[in-house]
């Protein structure tokens, strides 16, 4: 590789070095998804409010990931706790619904913080939530609170925010415990609940709902702003909490086909039995195989190709006495080496020992000893004469 080449490497490395790095520091945007999670600190998580939640509870704050169905149905409970439920969206199945009022009726407190949800708890309670639809995250709202000694702790939401209201109510079981005031599209001032309490059952449970959500999000607790959320949960009794981290938009899910086989006993089992047959067969399989054996291939036999050579070469030189010559002396090197019969002597007797020992007829060894005593009688021999003697010697050698 040239100078020059080497160069232009380099340069084109050193850019790309340099955009990895660039991509690397660059400051990362902001991730303004709706989550409500515990464990996530982006604007609209709830990383603050959950590790400040212990501040409103008797004991260490519980964690359910289950649906609330699954997770009262395993845990039981000696005192009265309050369960925490904080979503944009809420909707409880029939089980679900059930399982919740029970759990209100044995004196528990409930509390559900949602811009809009529904489900058979809400046709229970005769609550409706209206949605604000027109200009939503700019919407400017008034959240105030209806008892005149908590006026200070109201809160103008100005972004960031979806409005939503109780749009109807059971005035009998139903005290509100804060407002929300809006401009419609027409700039028409609209009060309206956004915050009640609901009693039920007949040992003091209760149902605390809330229609701003995103006001207990790390987005509007930085920064010294966390009076209006600590008022709201200043409503929940002083007990254990409960927090809900599974009815969340960021509720980590893995989708993953393995996670749905774990999920199930029977596959499950059938998982890990297959990958310890697995592994043992692997360990015994490769103890008990032989290494490959590399194929070593066969040396050329260089001699056949030499020879041929070097006949070729006698051959395109025309010199065929030389070459009758040494195929004669190659024949008889044959004749002592195969049948120990000395040759310098080709008599009859050499002829009939020839002959029996090559299983030769006596006519054709004779023809063959006397062809070659004819040949070294000569001084210059043809092509032809080379042709008939190795005719000749082939045949002998065939018999």
């Amino acid at each position: 590789m040239d100078k020059r080449s080497k160069i232009a490497l380099y340069i084109i490395g050193a850019v790309i070095v340099f955009m990895m790095i660039a991509e690397i520091t660059k400051p990362k945007a902001l991730n303004w998804q709706d989550s409500f999670s515990a464990a996530d600190k982006i604007p609209l998580g709830c990383y603050i409010l959950f590790n400040e939640l212990e501040t409103f509870s008797t004991d260490d704050v519980l964690v359910s990931k289950n649906t609330i169905y699954e997770y009262l149905k395993r845990e039981e409970f000696s005192e009265p706790k309050s369960l925490i439920f904080i979503n944009d969206h809420i909707n409880f199945g029939q089980e679900e619904s059930k399982s919740l009022l029970n759990f209100v009726e044995n004196g528990n407190t409930v509390f559900i913080s949602s811009t809009y949800f529904y489900g058979n708890v809400m046709d229970t309670l005769n609550v409706s939530v209206q949605r604000q639809y027109t200009n939503i995250y700019r919407k400017e709202g008034d959240s105030k609170f209806t008892s005149p000694s908590l006026q200070s702790n109201n809160k103008t939401f100005k972004e960031v925010i979806e409005n939503s209201f109780f749009e109807s109510v059971d005035t009998l079981k139903t005290t509100i415990l804060g407002t929300l005031t809006t401009k419609n599209n027409d700039d028409i001032v609209e009060t309206h609940a956004n915050f009640i309490k609901v009693e039920y059952g007949e040992n003091n449970g209760q149902f605390i709902l809330h229609t701003t959500p995103f006001a207990f999000t790390n987005y509007h607790l930085l920064n010294d702003k966390e009076d209006y959320a600590a008022t709201v949960l200043s409503y929940l009794p002083k007990q254990q909490i409960i927090w809900d981290n599974n009815y969340k938009s960021g509720r980590k899910v893995i989708t993953s086909p393995l996670r749905f086989i774990l999920s199930n006993t029977a596959l499950k089992w059938a998982f890990y039995i297959s990958m310890f047959g697995l592994i043992l067969f692997v360990i015994f399989r490769g103890k008990r195989t032989q290494r490959i054996i590399p194929v070593i291939k066969k040396l050329d036999n260089a001699t056949v190709d030499f020879t041929r050579t070097v006949g070729e070469l006698y051959y395109q030189h025309g010199d065929f006495t030389n070459i009758i010559e040494k195929k004669i002396q190659y024949f008889l090197e044959f004749i002592r080496t195969n049948y120990y019969l000395e040759t310098y002597q080709f008599n009859t007797t050499f002829i009939d020992k020839l002959a029996a020992k090559s299983s030769n007829s006596k006519e054709d060894t004779k023809a063959l000893v006397d062809y070659l005593v004819f040949l070294k009688s000569k001084t210059y021999h043809t092509e032809q004469e080379l042709i008939e003697l190795n005719k000749k010697i082939e045949h002998f050698k065939r018999t």
